[in-house]
């Protein structure tokens, strides 16, 4: 069994291996001639005070014991295999489609959007013509949500299956290895479209196939079980197992399942708005003084605080990153961030959001499951309409949002479509507003320097998970009601990012294989 062993050292000596090796068997107390391998497993920055330490945790295998390798992805021909129909092409479903070639079973992808190349002219249409393509956006095509918002793989879902599977898949794919070993390992926008469209290549090349432009309009239900979905309004595919990973803003597979008298539930969710900061004034925040030393990262945070018995916090922080336009269908706007490999753009961004449940909604009914989806739609448009309804965002400077005034101007941003000067006050509804005057003032005592005029809100954010939920038996992964149905991922309840939608997306197939002994 290998031996681990933690310590820190100065973060520009993350580099020097001699110096990282000799203090590690120092600290062990192990002499080199008894050790066959090491390596670095965890890395994780200190900034809890001056100086900032890097905090490493070194594991060592002595004489005799073997190094685990990185698990390898291995695909069988699965061309005239048993099918398993997915749909959507987002974490959860390429995953799925990975494992079922991997378990001997075939893949069948279907996904609304398009592929990630052809993905790019509708998002630079949305950016600089405010048009938006109800099936191809930063939401929907190839790698769903997560192809264009950044590519963290941080996760807190460790008990719900493997994690380190689900990394190493990604290095097979093309990712840095630096991901298994960063304590918040992070891909970045640019990198991730040639890493998914490898893996989608990878499932095509055993015999599974990916449809794009192919979007799941009808079901057939028999005798409670899955017979048969309908692609496009007009071609039927016979199913007896069907993957559902449609993501956490397709709204018409709710309501289609809805219609069909499938059990759907409200689920809670959280929205706010997006905060930007100069990224130097984080840096100086965090380390505390040492925001020059070239050997940190850009740095990042994480606030929490409980106001007037809701938790109000930071959401998908980009640090150097980009506040982009994710609406999903025209008559919306909706905010989410992403940030390049290297994160080197002069803004910081987190999503500040507050956890609404149904119940806290003056629309509540324990028989509406679109109670908190409604709610959503609703903060989404009236924004749309604030704005003059383009993809510009309502704005305004963090200070002036607190005492209630229209920011006389608003800084440069990163958001490509533009701000219009708004009291955000008069736009969101009070549930949210006062509770985000609260927490900005309380974030600002715990980070000095974070509550400042300087910082902009851009409304809202609003896509942090889904609003709605599809139950599913615990045991078999399929839905409650209707055999050979799996829910799965983020739109379904079960993910809040994309590690723990890879890892459903798998957990999904391996329930299909038991039941062919694979």
């Amino acid at each position: 069994m290998s031996r681990l062993v933690q310590i820190q050292l100065a973060p520009e000596k993350q580099d020097d291996h001699n110096y990282i090796l000799e203090l590690a068997l120092e600290k062990a107390k192990l002499q080199m001639s008894k050790v066959s391998d090491w390596r670095i497993r965890k890395r994780s920055i200190d900034a809890r005070r001056a100086p900032v330490k890097l905090n490493l945790q070194i594991e060592f295998w002595l004489k005799g014991e073997v190094k685990e390798k990185i698990t390898s992805f291995t695909p069988k021909a699965v061309s005239d295999a048993v099918e398993v129909i997915i749909i959507g092409a987002g974490p959860a479903g390429l995953y799925a489609g990975l494992r079922a070639v991997e378990a001997g079973l075939k893949p069948i992808i279907f996904e609304r959007g398009k592929d990630v190349r052809e993905r790019r002219r509708d998002l630079a249409k949305i950016n600089k013509e405010h048009l938006v393509n109800p099936e191809s956006n930063y939401c929907f095509g190839e790698g769903g949500a997560g192809t264009y918002s950044d590519g963290k793989l941080y996760t807190r879902s460790k008990k719900r299956g493997n994690v380190l599977k689900a990394l190493e898949w990604f290095v097979h794919f093309g990712a840095d290895e630096d991901i298994l070993v960063d304590a918040h390992p992070h891909i970045g926008t640019n990198k991730l479209p040639k890493i998914i469209t490898a893996m989608r290549e990878a499932i095509v090349d055993a015999g599974g196939e990916v449809h794009f432009n192919s979007k799941l309009t009808d079901v057939l239900i028999e005798d409670k079980a899955i017979k048969s979905v309908e692609i496009n309004n007009d071609t039927w595919f016979n199913a007896a197992h069907v993957i559902l990973a449609t993501g956490h803003s397709a709204r018409d597979i709710f309501y289609l399942l809805h219609d069909k008298q499938i059990t759907i539930e409200a689920k809670p969710f959280a929205i706010g708005v997006r905060v930007e900061h100069q990224q130097e004034l984080i840096d100086t925040i965090q380390y505390h003084g040492d925001q020059d030393n070239p050997y940190l990262p850009p740095a990042s945070y994480a606030l929490v605080e409980q106001v007037d018995g809701m938790g109000v916090y930071s959401f998908c922080m980009c640090p150097g990153g980009i506040i982009a336009p994710c609406a999903t269908e025209p008559g919306e706007v909706v905010t989410n961030g992403w940030s390049p490999s290297k994160r080197n753009n002069p803004y910081a961004n987190s999503g500040i959001v507050v956890s609404v449940t149904p119940k806290d909604l003056p629309n509540y009914s324990k028989d509406n499951p679109f109670v908190c989806l409604e709610f959503q739609q609703e903060v989404e448009k009236s924004c749309w309409e604030a704005a003059g309804k383009t993809q510009q965002v309502p704005a305004q400077r963090m200070v002036d949002f607190v005492e209630g005034r229209v920011s006389k101007d608003l800084p440069k941003t990163s958001y490509q479509p533009g701000l219009t000067s708004l009291d955000l006050n008069t736009v969101l509804p009070d549930l949210l507003s006062v509770r985000l005057q609260k927490a900005f003032k309380a974030f600002g005592k715990k980070m000095k320097g974070y509550y400042t005029n300087t910082a902009v809100l851009h409304a809202p954010e609003s896509r942090t998970s889904s609003p709605v939920s599809i139950p599913r038996d615990t045991e078999t992964l399929e839905h409650i009601d209707i055999s050979g149905l799996y829910p799965c991922g983020e739109g379904a309840g079960y993910a809040g990012g994309i590690i723990s939608a890879a890892i459903d997306g798998i957990n999904c197939v391996d329930a299909i294989a038991k039941l062919y002994k694979l």
